[in-house]
């Protein structure tokens, strides 16, 4: 482990800059080699005088800096590993230096790198001071100007933020472009690209009649794949208008796809930069996933315009203040193009399935952190998905109206400005007279509150007693929580229906004569009901109105009648779920199968009816093996191997009882040529699914269908879904099958990068040697994180039962992996630890995975970002 170890950064020591930047110029001249950066920058002092004037920096080489015209020399400031500072400057001066930077060997992919044969940047969070010297912080908002000069032939697209005010041909072969952004902003916002690259054009015109020019620029062969990205873009733009009247505010909006990055994408203003798995699109190389993905990575960068530039974070500890807003605004943009009840179990299985268990680890944090060593480990789910559930629950206390008043309030009052969560409520409260007060610990305490319900019926009163307590366990650095103010919608479900009844507590509110949204504000509340008609079922939680785990002593029939006549498609599709891990708890503790029975009436019964399609594809999907671990890992610890075991069982049984049905719609063939909608993607879905519990009991079947699929199928869902199975059953069938597919898509990053997902992903044969030979395939490049996400990512976090094998060599891997990677890609590294972090979790296991994280802890020159993860993981 490093010998000095970093010291956290703490909320409560925020300070305002001592300095501001009115206006910033960049020159860059871009060489194959090196790249020269020559800043100016218009600073004034604000408040305390004779304070020293420190600017973030690191990797850099300084080759001279002035202060109002004149060079400094060498003991008028003071150089280290990560600033510069000046300790005499004037009041308001001109500042102006010249750096040399290396982006040809930069694999951090943090600041200006090289992917492939273009120069892009990523400076979220702290990037920029590998560029040039700077206040990189994001209350730090001004001007930018932007000079770049590079090879005119190698080099004939050069981008960056705002306008192109300036373009003329130099000497040498060389060329050179001026951009200008009117619109303040952080460093952590600047974008430059320069490439030979191709694009598609089309124009958008605003609600109040402004024309914008959208571009999406891509490698020429990937030309084909921008239209689908494209329609996203203008359908989030006219949504945004319409949803929250937000309009773009420039005459042109670039997106750039590139190969090498560390994130999904970023919302550089006026130049998104996006991972090529982020916007490329076509039926070949794009699953159905895939497009809803692109879709809603589209927005969610496209909103970024207004809730993260236009008002931006004050610091880092407001993160979600930009990410949370930003992700909600994405998922609403979603329901709305797609199904909502589909969107909203897909975003509840992420939170419960991956931010509650980041909530119950050694990382845990509140949504708004109270310190940090390295801010890129805090681009988490909490700062994401529970902060996105945070305002979603502003949504549901205020209402659409009413919330919407106050986004307008907020934009209204902060526009051009870095400020803070505490900001944003306020605007909620002021258009509301909602004191939230209370609510603003769900910024502030990590965790995950656990809410407990048990009820009683008075018949001959006709009331229903409903009686909710709440509870948080300790977290890091928080032993002690204080009570959440918990949203609760719900309704009460009779055995034809939802009930309505008259609701007793004035402090929450009766939103129909059916459904009430309770607030739990006290450790333990009662809440009372009358003209209540029957014994009735609690249905909590309607559209998981608030990130909370729940326990309720629902019986087997209490769930089925959920099931059957619940009418939130939510609460439908999560009794079930709630019924599929009884199942599998019977299994692995030999129990009689109650539970399993009831499941497969349950399911049985779905599949008679004519209900919502995409729903019943997703209900047939049994709650994933790292969701059962997260459930066990809080009582008794988890046990891959036991967990893995008895899902197969249940679903086999599954497959037997109802073999004729999984039969008839594993052939079920979909008319009409392959489109990225609705009805046909819950088509695929329910064949795929299908075919999947087929080949448990019929496996040649199973493999004879996957074949054919491979043959005939337009589209790479069906071909992806082909393969799965054919892995599964194994065999010569299925060597074949993925040596052929290989070859067909070998110049097709994207599709190689799902080949090697669903290899390492696949629970069955030999994984460890299979990842092995997939690390040393040509294909494999250890410094491409779509490439290492694909394959070590997808053996570690998405194969538990081979990961966690006897041998422990899933973790010998897996530690190997962030050892070479902490010296090229730390980012990287630190997120690949996760699994490791969990080790508590697994008590046969969990020796083996500790000496793990203690070998990685021994290295010399841990990074920060591995060191903070190995050292809280060791510490908890």
């Amino acid at each position: 482990m490093r010998d000095a170890q970093p010291q956290a950064i703490r909320l409560a020591d925020y300070q305002p800059s001592a300095f501001s930047i009115s206006s910033v110029t960049l020159d860059f001249d871009l060489y194959d080699d090196r790249t020269f950066v020559k800043s100016t920058l218009n600073l004034t002092r604000e408040g305390v005088k004779d304070v020293p004037l420190v600017l973030d920096g690191q990797e850099l080489k300084l080759l001279s800096v002035s202060v109002d015209g004149r060079e400094l020399n060498s003991d008028e400031y003071l150089l280290d590993t990560d600033s510069l500072t000046i300790g005499s400057v004037p009041d308001h001066f001109e500042l102006q230096i010249l750096t040399e930077i290396h982006p040809e060997t930069n694999t951090s992919l943090e600041g200006l790198y090289r992917s492939r044969t273009m120069f892009c940047t990523q400076c979220e969070a702290e990037g920029f001071r590998k560029i040039t010297y700077y206040l990189d912080r994001p209350d730090v908002m001004s001007v930018f100007t932007v000079s770049i000069t590079a090879d005119s032939e190698r080099y004939p697209v050069l981008l960056s933020n705002g306008n192109r005010i300036e373009a003329a041909p130099l000497d040498n072969g060389r060329h050179r472009v001026v951009w200008h952004d009117p619109h303040k902003k952080p460093a952590y916002l600047f974008a430059l690209v320069a490439g030979d690259l191709a694009h598609i054009e089309d124009r958008f015109t605003t609600a109040s009649g402004d024309a914008v020019t959208l571009r999406i620029f891509v490698e020429p062969k990937d030309l084909n794949k921008c239209d689908f990205a494209m329609d996203a873009l203008k359908r989030s733009m006219r949504w945004d208008e319409e949803v929250y009247g937000r309009e773009y505010d420039l005459e042109l909006f670039n997106i750039v796809a590139v190969d090498d990055f560390n994130m999904g994408a970023m919302e550089n203003k006026s130049l998104n930069i996006f991972n090529t798995s982020a916007v490329l699109a076509s039926p070949d190389v794009t699953t159905d996933q895939g497009y809803q993905r692109v879709e809603a990575i589209v927005a969610h960068e496209y909103f970024h315009n207004w809730s993260g530039n236009r008002v931006t974070c004050r610091d880092w500890f407001q993160l979600s203040l930009k990410e949370g807003f930003t992700v909600f605004r994405d998922s609403q943009f979603s329901s709305d193009m797609g199904s909502a009840a589909v969107k909203r179990i897909e975003d509840v299985t992420l939170l419960r399935t991956a931010q509650f268990a980041e909530d119950a680890g050694p990382m845990s944090h509140p949504v708004r952190p109270d310190s940090y060593i390295e801010i890129s480990n805090f681009y988490t789910l909490t700062v994401y998905e529970k902060g996105a559930e945070v305002v979603r629950m502003l949504h549901t206390l205020l209402g659409p109206e009413l919330f919407r008043k106050g986004s307008d309030l907020y934009f209204d009052r902060h526009d051009g400005q870095a400020v803070t969560c505490d900001d944003f409520v306020a605007a909620m409260e002021a258009v509301s007279g909602i004191d939230l007060t209370q609510f603003k610990r769900w910024y502030s305490q990590s965790g995950t509150p656990v809410v407990r319900a048990t009820g009683s019926y008075d018949a001959e009163k006709k009331r229903y007693s409903l009686t909710l307590s709440q509870s948080c366990p300790p977290t890091p650095g928080q032993s002690v929580k204080q009570p959440f103010d918990i949203p609760v919608l719900m309704g009460l479900v009779g055995s034809r229906g939802n009930l309505s009844f008259a609701l007793v507590d004035t402090a929450s509110e009766q939103r129909s004569d059916t459904e009430a949204l309770l607030r739990l504000t006290q450790a333990e509340q009662t809440f009372e009901f009358d003209d209540v008609e029957e014994q009735p079922v609690p249905a909590l939680f309607r559209g998981f109105s608030a990130p909370v785990r729940i326990q309720a002593d629902w019986s087997i029939d209490d769930l089925q009648r959920l099931i059957t006549c619940e009418e939130d498609g939510f609460l439908r599709w999560d009794a079930l779920q709630t019924l599929a891990l009884l199942a599998v708890d019977e299994a692995i503790s030999g129990r009689e199968e109650a539970a399993l029975s009831a499941l497969i009436a349950s399911i049985q019964a779905m599949l008679e009816q004519d209900g919502d399609r995409a729903v019943l594809a997703m209900s047939l999907i049994l709650p994933s093996e790292n969701y059962i671990a997260e459930v066990h890992s809080q009582s008794h610890g988890a046990d891959p191997i036991a967990i893995h075991t008895a899902r197969e069982s249940v679903k086999a049984s599954l497959a037997t009882a109802l073999i004729d049905r999984f039969e008839v719609l594993a052939n079920s063939a979909i008319e009409g040529a392959y489109a990225p909608e609705g009805a046909a993607i819950a088509e695929r879905a329910l064949r795929l699914t299908a075919l999947d519990y087929l080949r448990l009991v019929q496996p040649e079947k199973a493999a004879d269908i996957a074949v054919s699929l491979l043959e005939k199928s337009d589209n790479l869902t069906d071909r992806l879904g082909a393969l799965r199975t054919l892995g599964a059953v194994g065999g010569k069938r299925a060597e074949v099958a993925f040596d052929a597919f290989y070859r067909r898509f070998a110049d097709e990053p994207l599709v190689v990068n799902q080949w090697f997902q669903i290899q390492a992903m696949n629970p069955y044969g030999d994984a460890l040697a299979r990842v092995t030979r997939l690390l040393a395939h040509p294909a494999y490049d250890n410094l491409n994180p779509n490439k290492i996400r694909s394959v070590v990512g997808a053996f570690c976090s998405a194969n538990p039962v081979q990961f966690h094998a006897a041998s422990g060599q899933g973790y010998a891997l897996l530690a190997d992996v962030v050892i070479d990677l902490n010296k090229k890609n730390p980012q990287i590294a630190a997120r690949l630890l996760a699994p490791l972090t969990k080790w508590r979790n697994y008590p046969k296991y969990a020796q083996r995975m500790k000496v793990e994280l203690e070998r990685i802890a021994a290295q010399e020159n841990l990074s920060k970002d591995v060191f903070e993860v190995v050292s809280k993981s060791l510490a908890s």
